[in-house]
């Protein structure tokens, strides 16, 4: 696979509008034009930048070490029904720690229920929801998942992710503690959770967006927040997020890592950057570690 060092910055940068919802396929197709040869040149940068999910699937689905299911449970407050991916050990000898795992702006994709497979060998329960579902869940492609994704009434979305939280703390095998860990868009989700949930015991938001800053002071939950170098908007927008965590007294840990783009630890794509990846994960799996058993 690629590196983010193969491509021009500006095409990096374009590509991450388009991933946000900033800028439409054509958009970026027109503006990336001018870095290769034309829009045909534009559509393979597109597609080398694009996830390959199944050459970066570290756990595969059917791995005998643990047990997977796609899970239903009302959400009354939400949508009326939440789904989601329930990955756990195959052998458990005693209650285990849970984790909530968010995915980024397009639902629960390849990706992410890898994420929780992983979990899953790292001896949680973890369960990854999937915010599509009431417009039919993550369709199959980047692309249409991008486009389902403004449609959502982020309100009862939210809510559904209060109702999964919810459901952990007394699920079936686990000890009653809960953490989460979520991405860009589920980073966001993760500090927000933070704040809403008194009883929380630890939120990792991946370049995710801060809280609203009056709210912090309700945190309980031990936060470890980890972003980009390369993220202007969010590293800008870190110190006063800080600000508000040492105002209130929150045991946080902040790291930057220097040099990588937005969504670094997604080994799906060329923005992947495997050391600080490796570093931001072991750092999280401490903390899961020592605040959820």
């Amino acid at each position: 696979m690629q590196t983010a060092k193969d491509f021009h910055p500006e095409v990096l940068k374009l590509f991450d509008q388009y991933v946000h919802g900033g800028l439409s396929r054509r958009g970026f197709l027109g503006s990336a034009s001018k870095y290769a040869a034309g829009v045909v040149g534009a559509e393979a940068l597109l597609q080398a930048l694009s996830p390959n999910f199944a050459q970066a699937q570290q756990v595969k689905a059917d791995d005998p070490r643990i047990q997977t299911s796609y899970v239903e449970y009302p959400s009354p407050n939400g949508y009326g029904k939440l789904r989601g991916y329930l990955v756990r050990p195959a052998k458990q000898d005693k209650p285990l720690p849970t984790v909530l795992v968010v995915h980024e702006n397009r639902g629960l994709n390849p990706h992410i229920e890898d994420i929780a497979r992983r979990l899953a060998l790292d001896n949680f329960i973890a369960f990854a929801p999937d915010a599509l579902f009431p417009l039919g869940g993550y369709p199959g492609t980047e692309d249409k998942a991008r486009e389902l994704f403004p449609k959502l009434e982020q309100a009862k979305t939210r809510e559904d992710f209060l109702t999964a939280a919810s459901i952990l703390k007394t699920i079936e095998g686990g000890n009653g503690k809960v953490g989460v860990v979520g991405f860009c868009y589920g980073g966001a989700i993760a500090n927000f959770l933070a704040t809403k949930i008194p009883d929380l015991k630890a939120a990792v938001p991946f370049y995710g967006g801060a809280p609203a800053l009056d709210a912090v002071t309700n945190i309980k939950a031990e936060v470890l927040v980890h972003h980009a170098g390369k993220d202007e908007r969010l590293v800008a927008a870190w110190p006063k997020y800080e600000e508000a965590l040492k105002a209130a007294g929150v045991k946080y840990q902040g790291f930057v890592y220097e040099g990588v783009e937005h969504g670094f630890n997604n080994d799906t794509t060329p923005r992947f950057d495997q050391a600080a990846a490796q570093l931001a994960w072991s750092r999280t799996l401490e903390l899961f570690n020592r605040s959820l058993r």
